[in-house]
């Protein structure tokens, strides 16, 4: 059986005395989409800080790429192969969306012609918006340089924070087509997300996070009929 891609297990986590993440176990496979849901304070985003190693644990293991990474670095992790579309996309607002691509591809020397031209094919619009200020644009419009910037890292990996935050409805549908798109390549996908029922849509499979413990996994197509998840998350 292959191992998978990224684990985590049996992850506790701390602020202070104060117990946020509590055994927390899940698994990325290789080219696969999984979502990690829930509302705000379940441990969503101290799941994402302690996979990039910005939060150390206080008892567990992350494994990433045949590794254990639980002590190693956020710099040594992104060089083994994850990328992160951030919470807002914080991209480098004063600098062009070509500039913002090749920040993304710093670890390899600014990027080669390929890199860009795979960016390019899946976001036509920055090509044509490569000399405008990244700043300038709208918010969905940012997000595909958010995600083209992590993409020109080569990622074996991709962490999104919230990708529906601050967009309109008819955005947030845009953006999740094109996360469908992008995992269509190749690229194993981990989103955190509040929207369920999108993230559940375009998703493998899916994770249930409250206060700091799972309480529902499986395949995405069952989560969707799940009562207590489609009463919490889905409105219906």
């Amino acid at each position: 059986m292959t191992a998978p891609l990224l684990s985590l297990d049996g992850i506790d986590t701390n602020y202070g005395p104060i117990r946020i993440l509590q055994g927390l176990t899940l698994q990325v496979s290789a080219g696969e989409l999984v979502c990690l849901l829930g509302g705000n304070a379940s441990g969503k985003s101290t799941t994402l800080k302690t996979i990039l190693g910005i939060v150390k644990p206080r008892n567990g293991t992350v494994r990433f790429d045949g590794e254990d990474v639980t002590n190693r670095s956020t710099s040594h992790r992104i060089k083994k192969g994850m990328a992160i579309v951030p919470e807002n996309r914080r991209l480098f607002a004063p600098m062009t969306v070509l500039e913002n691509l090749e920040m993304g591809a710093y670890l390899h020397n600014g990027g080669k012609k390929e890199d860009f031209e795979r960016v390019y094919e899946l976001f036509p619009l920055l090509y044509e918006r490569r000399g405008q200020l990244a700043g300038t644009l709208s918010g969905g419009e940012q997000q595909m340089v958010a995600m083209g910037r992590a993409l020109m890292a080569k990622p074996k990996l991709l962490l999104m924070d919230e990708p529906s935050m601050g967009l309109a409805p008819i955005l947030v549908e845009r953006s999740f087509e094109i996360i469908k798109q992008v995992h269509e390549s190749g690229v194993a996908m981990l989103i955190v997300e509040q929207n369920a029922n999108v993230s559940l849509s375009i998703a493998d499979r899916g994770y249930v996070l409250s206060t700091g413990r799972l309480v529902l996994e499986g395949p995405a197509a069952d989560l969707r009929e799940d009562e207590d998840l489609r009463k919490a998350y889905l409105g219906r």
